[in-house]
């Protein structure tokens, strides 16, 4: 019960900010992003410390990226991310570090392109089409999200028994990815039903459901495998109960995208 109510007191405000950045426009979605971004690139790199990134690389291309996100859209997102290859690459050649080169640099450009375009796309969907249309999108997936995770995480609870990866995350079930991805394509469906003449059809919503639920748990579950292979249990202690901000960004970095690029397809 403890551990219920420390979710609640901390997912509550932190999903409150989140939909009034959203909300309204301007730079306030991005400046969520960019803390979000580095807070998140924190815990990733400490936790891969081992394989010595270079942060300072990573915090630059993920914010190039972020800010190209806003400025210019998906070309300019991906050119501002494409320079963490740059940035590392310059700073391994004066950074005294035993590790390989490969494997500093991949490390380093994991974290900006994980972070980086996953929060670059949320930056996307809040700018796509219209201003309404945007808004509409971007809280469409970040309810949804939320949703599909609060379900899973009550039915795996009370109801889970069938181990859905049983190495990567045992904690997760069958019964918990069923009630979440019912929850998520429950979101997806009432949230456009009022608009599905003017965006996204009622099939197209169901689609679009489904794409986020599966996009959602293979996001949770490459954390998972990034945890289980650094030997660690959460990326941080930030958020109390719900561990660190990775740990409740990790479905998002995957969703927003996949959500972006089949919003774009079927409108």
């Amino acid at each position: 019960m403890r551990d219920l109510a420390g979710r609640v007191v901390v997912a509550v405000p932190l999903l409150v900010a989140v939909l009034a950045a959203a909300y309204f426009d301007g730079w306030w979605l991005f400046g969520v992003a960019a803390v979000a971004a580095l807070l998140a690139l924190h815990e990733l790199y400490t936790m891969i410390r081992p394989l010595r990134p270079l942060v300072l690389a990573g915090y630059a291309g993920a914010f190039a990226g972020l800010l190209g996100a806003e400025l210019g859209g998906v070309e300019w997102l991906f050119a501002g991310l494409l320079t963490t290859f740059v940035f590392a690459f310059a700073l391994y050649g004066i950074a005294d570090t035993r590790q390989s080169g490969t494997v500093t640099i991949a490390s380093t450009v994991l974290g900006a392109m994980w972070i980086g375009a996953g929060l670059g796309h949320l930056l996307l969907l809040r700018d796509y089409g219209t201003e309404y249309f945007g808004r509409l999108s971007i809280f469409t997936v970040l309810l949804a999200v939320w949703a599909g995770d609060s379900a899973a995480y009550f039915a795996g609870r009370l109801l889970g028994t069938h181990k859905l990866a049983r190495v990567l995350s045992p904690a997760k079930t069958w019964e918990g990815f069923v009630a979440g991805t019912t929850a998520t394509l429950l979101v997806a469906f009432f949230a456009l039903y009022q608009d599905r003449e003017a965006f996204l059809s009622i099939w197209q919503a169901l689609v679009l459901g489904g794409v986020i639920a599966a996009a959602a748990t293979v996001g949770d579950l490459f954390e998972s495998a990034v945890k289980r292979d650094m030997q660690v249990k959460d990326s941080g202690r930030l958020l109390g109960a719900h561990g660190g901000v990775l740990d409740r960004l990790d479905a998002f970095l995957f969703v927003a995208p996949a959500a972006y690029y089949v919003i774009l397809a079927l409108d």
